[in-house]
């Protein structure tokens, strides 16, 4: 499977939005030339031959490659405080939402592990207005996973000294899947999923 297709495959509920079916191309598109190559080595004729389109056809769509970049970024990181925000005020206790966000957190990062790489790791490749954005985006992302540690260290159920440092860990952990997750490795990202919610409550202390 190529990078496109796998982009495609394991993204396409993200890129629902996008449209034409133009845009949605280009995007993918960018995604691929973006992971493979980086963003500064990445040019607008790479992105419209991989989407099978002409440069001046991308230009309908998008007026810079920032712009696509930036767009990539928002869609992912939106969909990252979804998840977050989803376990974070769903029912049950502190430990079953932590694990259920981190397990959720994990799976997006190793299933659209092509997407996630490009969201989270070309933030310094934004210019500063869409950087601010992006950033703002990344403190929710933060603050979802933070409230679930400090329900469980009010309510006695985690034993956690330093919430924003263990909250910086936790998320580190999650992010880093998208870096050496391996569709042909020997674990699917479900049972990655599982095995990082373990070695979080492990990390909290959950009684």
């Amino acid at each position: 499977m190529s990078t496109a297709e796998e982009t495609a495959d394991g993204e396409t509920s993200a890129w629902g939005e996008v449209t034409p079916d133009a845009a949605r191309r280009l995007l993918v598109a960018a995604v691929e030339a973006f992971a493979e190559r980086g963003y500064h080595a990445t040019t607008t004729r790479d992105i419209a031959g991989r989407a099978g389109m002409s440069p001046a056809a991308l230009y309908i769509h998008y007026k810079t490659k920032e712009e696509l970049l930036h767009r990539i970024s928002r869609i992912g990181h939106e969909k990252a405080v979804d998840i977050l925000r989803v376990a974070a005020r769903g029912e049950g206790s502190a430990a079953e939402r932590l694990a259920d966000a981190v397990s959720s957190f994990v799976r997006w990062h190793a299933g659209g592990r092509t997407t996630a790489r490009v969201v989270q790791y070309e933030l310094d490749s934004l210019g500063p207005d869409a950087r601010a954005e992006i950033l703002a985006l990344r403190r929710q992302v933060d603050a979802e996973v933070r409230s679930i540690i400090e329900d469980g260290v009010a309510a006695g159920e985690f034993d956690v000294l330093d919430v924003h440092g263990t909250t910086l860990a936790v998320l580190s952990l999650c992010i880093d899947v998208a870096r050496w997750f391996n569709v042909d490795g020997p674990r699917t990202p479900d049972e990655v999923g599982e095995l990082y919610a373990d070695l979080v409550l492990r990390m909290v202390g959950a009684k």
